[in-house]
């Protein structure tokens, strides 16, 4: 058998095709595999809890909720400080996230990676990622924490005076 210019052309046509899909399903497997996990622990009625776990799978983020009815165990388990908290607590690639910390900081945080033990947004400020009335944004910090209780500012939000 004999193989023309044709055949040829078109055999490494179809290879050179097969390898790209290959190589396209492959990286999007590895894509996936880096996404970082994030394990959010709340309250099962919490709307807004609700609104910023979308809000960061939305960031790129594989998200698996735990809901609980008391979450007081989990902050102390993961030494939350009590000026700190929030409506939830989550974790991601060891750091405690308290609050409506928006996704820029903690892919901010996981790339940088300070010797802190987490970020915090404390309370509920309104304009903050799931707590979202319109166009307000109050003022707000995200800060980063120890296990000993020490902040410090590491992003600030909303108008500043």
């Amino acid at each position: 058998m004999r193989i023309t210019k044709k055949t040829y052309l078109l055999g490494f046509l179809l290879g050179a095709a097969v390898t790209a899909i290959g190589l396209f399903i492959y990286n999007g497997r590895q894509q996936a595999a880096a996404q970082p996990t994030l394990t959010v622990f709340k309250s099962p009625t919490c709307g807004c809890c609700t609104k910023w776990v979308d809000y960061m799978k939305a960031a790129g983020f594989a998200v698996r909720v735990e809901d609980l009815q008391n979450l007081s165990t989990i902050k102390a388990r993961f030494r939350v400080p009590g000026a700190l908290h929030s409506c939830h607590t989550a974790i991601v690639e060891g750091y405690v996230i308290e609050g409506h910390v928006p996704a820029a900081d903690v892919w901010r945080l996981l790339q940088e990676k300070p010797d802190v033990t987490g970020l915090a947004v404390p309370g509920m400020p309104i304009g903050s990622p799931g707590m979202e009335q319109g166009f307000r944004v109050d003022p707000y910090e995200v800060l980063a924490f120890t296990t000993d209780g020490q902040t410090r500012v590491f992003a600030r939000y909303g108008p500043q005076e």
